[in-house]
C-alpha cells in the first residue's frame, strides 16, 4: 500500500458546531441516581478526578459534582473523560442505572478495557454516546438499536472487532456515526442505505472493511462521508451526486473503481480525497465550479485525459495529481497534442 500522505489543503475558515446540554439550577437530585454515580466511582476505583463525588453530599446535581449535570433532579449529562485510572477497570456497569441519562461519554481513558455491556439498551433516553479513545474491546453490540432516542454514536480510536451492526440503520433520529480507529472487519451492510433522512454523517476510517461498496447507499444524503484506510472494493460513485449536500468526502486508500467521469457532483464540495484507489476516466469539468473546494486529490489511481482548468483545481499540488496512468496539464506536466 502506498504511503499515506497528508492532504492538499488550501485553507479555509471552519465552523464547529458541538451539542450542550444546560445543566437546571436543581435543589438536590435524584437519590437513586445519587446512588448509582457513587456506584460508578467505586467501580472505577475511586480515581481523584471524581473526588468531588461527595457521598455527605445530598444534591449530586450542582457544579461541585464533576462531570454531571441534570433536568430537573435528574441526571441527564454524564462527562467523564480524562480520568487517570491506576490499572485497567472495565466498563462500570452501574451506568446503566441512569435511566434520564441523555448525553454521555468516557474519552480519553487508556485504562478503560472490556466491552460495551449490551445492557446499555437500558438507557432508553440517550441522545448522544461517545466511547472514544480507550481499550474498550470486542463487538458492538445489536441493542444499540433499541435506543431509538440516539442522535449520535461515537465510537472513535478503540479496539473494537468484529461487524458493523446492520440494525443501526434502523435508529428513528439518527444523524451520525463515527467509528474511525477501530478494528471492525467485514462489509458495509446493506440495510445502512436506510438510515433516517436526519443521518448525514458517517465516518468508518482506519478500520479493517472490506467487500463492494452496496448499491443501496446510493439513497445516502451525507454531508460528510469518510472511509478512507480500509480494504473496499467496487463502486463508490454512488456516494456523489449534484442534488446531494455532500461537504467532505473521504474514501482514499482504498481499492474503488469507478469511471469518475460519470459522477454528479455537490456544489457544496469541500472536502474530495479519492488517492490511491483504481478510479478511472477523466476528471469532471464540474470541479472547476465548486466554491468551496479546500482539499482535492485524486492521486495513485488510474485517471487520464487533461486536468480541467479553472476553479481551484490549478492551486494544488502536483502531487495531488500524481501517479495517474495518463492525467495531464496543469499543475502537471503539459499534454501531448
Amino acid at each position: 500500500m502506498q504511503q499515506y500522505f497528508l492532504s492538499c489543503i488550501i485553507l479555509l475558515p471552519i465552523i464547529t458546531t458541538q451539542h450542550f446540554i444546560i445543566p437546571s439550577l436543581s435543589e438536590k437530585c435524584n437519590q437513586l441516581d445519587k446512588k448509582a454515580l457513587l456506584q460508578i466511582k467505586q467501580e472505577f476505583g475511586n480515581p481523584t478526578k471524581l473526588s468531588s463525588w461527595d457521598p455527605t453530599n445530598n444534591d449530586c446535581c450542582n457544579d461541585k459534582w464533576k462531570g454531571v449535570s441534570c433536568d430537573s433532579d435528574r441526571v441527564a449529562n454524564l462527562g467523564l473523560d480524562d480520568l487517570n485510572l491506576p490499572k485497567p477497570v472495565p466498563f462500570p456497569p452501574s451506568i446503566t442505572n441512569l435511566p434520564f441519562l441523555a448525553d454521555f461519554s468516557l474519552s480519553r481513558i487508556p485504562n478503560l478495557v472490556g466491552t460495551i455491556p449490551p445492557s446499555i439498551s437500558k438507557l432508553t433516553q440517550l441522545e448522544y454516546l461517545t466511547l472514544s479513545h480507550t481499550s474498550i474491546s470486542g463487538e458492538i453490540p445489536n441493542t444499540l438499536s433499541q435506543i431509538k432516542t440516539l442522535l449520535s454514536i461515537d465510537f472513535t480510536n478503540n479496539k473494537l472487532t468484529g461487524p458493523l451492526p446492520a440494525t443501526l440503520s434502523s435508529l428513528p433520529k439518527l444523524e451520525r456515526i463515527s467509528l474511525d480507529g477501530n478494528q471492525l472487519t467485514g462489509t458495509i451492510p446493506e440495510s445502512y442505505g436506510s438510515f433516517p433522512k436526519s443521518f448525514m454523517s458517517m465516518t468508518i476510517s482506519r478500520n479493517l472493511l472490506s467487500g463492494k461498496i452496496p448499491a443501496s447507499l446510493v439513497k445516502l444524503n451525507l454531508e460528510h462521508l469518510d472511509l478512507s484506510l480500509n480494504a473496499l472494493e467496487g463502486d463508490a460513485s454512488v456516494f456523489f451526486g449534484s442534488k446531494k449536500k455532500t461537504q467532505h468526502i473521504m474514501l482514499g486508500m482504498n481499492s474503488l473503481a469507478f469511471d469518475i467521469g460519470k459522477v454528479g457532483l455537490s456544489k457544496y464540495l469541500e472536502t474530495v480525497d479519492l488517492r490511491n484507489n483504481k478510479i478511472y476516466g477523466t476528471l469532471p469539468k464540474g470541479l472547476t465550479k465548486l466554491m468551496f473546494l479546500g482539499e482535492f486529490n485524486v492521486s495513485y489511481n488510474s485517471l487520464c485525459g487533461e486536468i480541467p482548468i479553472g476553479g481551484e483545481l490549478q492551486r494544488f499540488d502536483e502531487y495531488c495529481y500524481a501517479h495517474n496512468v495518463c492525467l495531464c496539464g496543469s499543475p502537471l506536466q503539459p499534454c501531448n497534442t
